[in-house]
């Protein structure tokens, strides 16, 4: 029988023309912007090159994956994992090109872990004899490994984690062995069924002197002591590199207990694990030693120069979440503005044509404060994330030289940032696909995949609420020193010395700053960072002044570490702004307006604080949702040319909704109705009838695969 579907098509307005109307209306010019935002990096040229070999690989076709089962998704980005290293080998692929492949396919891939945290652990916290044997084992795939550091009853504190590292001195041997259940590593991604080594992190125990079998080599006749009398003292959580499987059957060694966690509410391909060692015996070489050390014959410790050099991994995937996170976020949002650029619901109530058509859905104002102020979000990440990178590479740089001034900083803005970051990206997918409408909550929205994936980052190293004390830790020490008399006999130490020296005697002046932020962008920028300095001189009058229990306070460290995340993220999308040269004077205005959109939003969002720490002005605030209205009104003509800079590919989106020809009900119609392999079976809807599935299946054969 003809399929006579075949010929329909959507009424007019057609989406397609909808959107070349849209670009019509818009002088932004997108190769310049899109080269201002993603040439720098790279990753224009590099898309460029590899989408067409994924696309011309039936492998890489995702038009079923949706319909599979866990074991079959985790089985394909398997398959697909391989086939990339093999691409990658073929066509002489940099590392960031292979990196980039992957964020194409956008498997969460089971090598994830070995390409990113295995690696750059073994990078940073190995010796130079340590790097010269792994590397070259690790970068050619000779090897696979994970990084296993949180445990089932232990994350964000690291310094809890119970799996014990027992220097045995007798045989210059590490003894790995989880003391109890909640010892059990868990989350590990790409140990579960992948990797046959790992990072393994656990609390380093050596024999206390006096007390092991060197000072007590006459206490059995025989050079060694009785278990029961050495004593052993923890030196906190330590990385050590290990073999779990065999490199022949891949089976775990004896001693080990390993396997993958199950079903999460994302992360279908990633194999987390879990993994228990019964008195498992390393090497002393096991020891990463680049910062600290054991002498094998006495076990002698040295430590390292910062201790926060034991958790440079946790920086390093902080500062890639963090870039990661914008490109997350214009996913989301190019779907949301093309499809409701495209989608017409209602017609205007106050027209007195009955024939007048309906409102574009992106026309109104309660879909606009939505889905604009995120527009402006991808742009305030994408400037932040550029920063934080700079920061690690320079704060690295330093510490190969020795130099450990910056460490700090790093790791607490990169806590504070991951934290926002990703909460807002987080949420800004959910907000995206609530604004679709129904058609969001379906698989051609492209939103299902990402949203859940995208749900771990917001505890993943730690969990967003938790690590903000690490900022606010920071930030309170900073303010200690600067009440005290700082340094002002020399030039601020980072930035945050600067910004506490400049804003404090504002903030305890009292009374309105006299900021104008609905006339001025620089003071935009004065107001968030009087606010955060504010807000840290409170946390610190409470804490060190009136010496109020530490988790009394946390609700308050949060609200610290977030205004000071704000303020960073609204700093450096006005420098960047203020010191750009190479977009049009058309383009630069759109860019302004959504600066002041992003900045005004998230005023208005804790208007409070702002108010209570004199930061804005009580006028300024009321006039503020005005303000918000009418920048709004500014930037919707741009707003499917601002999605479109970012050169996102219909591959990678994978969505019915936020296609780039604005083909829509085309594209979801044909996804229901040609694609969607439950349409091509035929049941047996009769209960009284064992049979389910018209000459196939039946309630035995069900039953025999539960």
């Amino acid at each position: 029988m003809k399929d006579f579907t075949s010929t329909l098509k959507p009424r007019d307005p057609s989406g397609p023309s909808i959107l070349a109307h849209e670009r019509s209306q818009s002088a932004i010019f997108i190769p310049t912007l899109s080269t201002h935002l993603l040439g720098p990096s790279g990753l224009l040229t590099r898309q460029s090159k590899i989408l067409p070999i994924l696309e011309s690989e039936p492998l890489f076709n995702k038009s079923q994956q949706a319909n599979l089962s866990r074991p079959e998704r985790f089985k394909l980005a398997l398959a697909r994992g391989k086939l990339l290293r093999r691409l990658a080998d073929k066509h002489s692929w940099t590392p960031e090109e292979h990196e980039t492949a992957e964020y194409l396919v956008d498997d969460v891939s089971p090598y994830m872990l070995h390409m990113g945290m295995f690696v750059t652990t073994v990078r940073e916290q190995a010796s130079d004899e340590q790097r010269k044997y792994w590397l070259p084992l690790i970068e050619e795939w000779k090897i696979i490994g994970a990084y296993a550091q949180t445990e089932l009853g232990h994350g964000s504190n690291v310094r809890g984690l119970e799996l014990e590292a027992r220097y045995d001195i007798t045989t210059r041997e590490f003894v790995l062995h989880s003391p109890t259940l909640t010892a059990c590593k868990w989350w590990n991604g790409t140990l579960g069924r992948t990797a046959n080594h790992a990072i393994v992190v656990a609390q380093l125990l050596l024999p206390d002197p006096g007390t092991s079998p060197i000072d007590n080599e006459n206490k059995n006749g025989d050079g060694t002591a009785n278990k029961g009398d050495i004593k052993y003292k923890s030196h906190g959580p330590h990385p050590f590199i290990v073999q779990v499987r065999d490199m022949k059957t891949h089976q775990p060694l004896p001693g080990i207990v390993i396997g993958d966690i199950g079903p999460k509410y994302g992360y279908a391909t990633m194999d987390n694990a879990y993994m228990l060692f019964d008195n498992f015996r390393i090497p002393h070489s096991s020891l990463l030693s680049r910062y600290t050390t054991v002498h094998p014959s006495t076990a002698h410790y040295t430590k390292p120069a910062q201790s926060a050099l034991v958790y440079g991994t946790l920086t390093f995937m902080r500062s890639k979440i963090i870039q990661h996170a914008r490109l997350v976020l214009a996913r989301a949002v190019t779907v949301a503005v093309r499809y409701t650029a495209i989608r017409q619901q209602f017609q205007d109530r106050d027209s007195n044509d009955p024939n007048s058509p309906e409102l574009r859905v992106l026309d109104y104002p309660t879909v606009q404060i939505r889905i604009l102020p995120l527009l402006a979000t991808t742009f305030a990440l994408h400037y932040t994330g550029l920063a934080m990178q700079s920061i690690y590479t320079n704060t690295r740089s330093e510490i190969e030289r020795g130099e450990f001034g910056g460490l700090a900083y790093m790791h607490s803005m990169s806590s504070g940032l991951k934290s926002l970051c990703t909460t807002l990206a987080a949420d800004g997918i959910e907000i995206c696909r609530r604004a679709l409408g129904g058609h969001g909550f379906g698989g051609g929205s492209g939103l299902v995949q990402l949203n859940g994936d995208y749900l771990s980052k917001v505890t993943v190293e730690g969990d967003n609420w938790m690590i903000t004390q690490q900022t606010a830790a920071y930030l309170v020490k900073k303010m200690t020193s600067e009440v005290k008399g700082g340094r002002k006999d020399i030039e601020a130490f980072d930035e945050v010395d600067a910004q506490f020296r400049k804003y404090l005697p504002l903030v305890t002046r009292g009374g309105e700053s006299g900021y104008n932020i609905l006339g001025s962008d620089l003071d935009f920028v004065r107001c968030f960072k009087h606010r955060a300095t504010a807000l840290a001189y409170n946390a610190y009058h409470e804490r060190v002044v009136k010496k109020r229990p530490w988790n009394s306070l946390m609700i308050d460290f949060h609200k610290l570490s977030k205004a000071q995340s704000q303020s960073i993220l609204v700093t450096q999308f006005y420098h960047a702004l203020s010191t750009n040269k190479d977009l049009d004077q058309p383009t630069r205005e759109v860019l302004w307006s959504l600066f002041r959109l992003f900045a005004s939003y998230t005023i208005q969002e804790d208007r409070y604080e702002f108010y209570t720490t004199n930061a804005a002005s009580q006028s300024d605030l009321d006039r503020l949702p005005e303000k918000i209205n009418e920048l709004m009104v500014r930037i919707r003509p741009h707003a499917v040319r601002l999605v479109d800079a970012w050169k996102i590919p219909d591959y990678l989106l994978d969505s019915a909704l936020g296609r780039y020809d604005g083909k829509v009900y085309e594209d979801l119609f044909n996804r229901a109705h040609r694609l969607n392999p439950l349409n091509k079976i035929t049941v047996n809807p009769n209960y009284w009838e064992d049979e389910i599935v018209k000459g196939g299946e039946d309630l035995q054969s069900i039953r025999a695969k539960l």
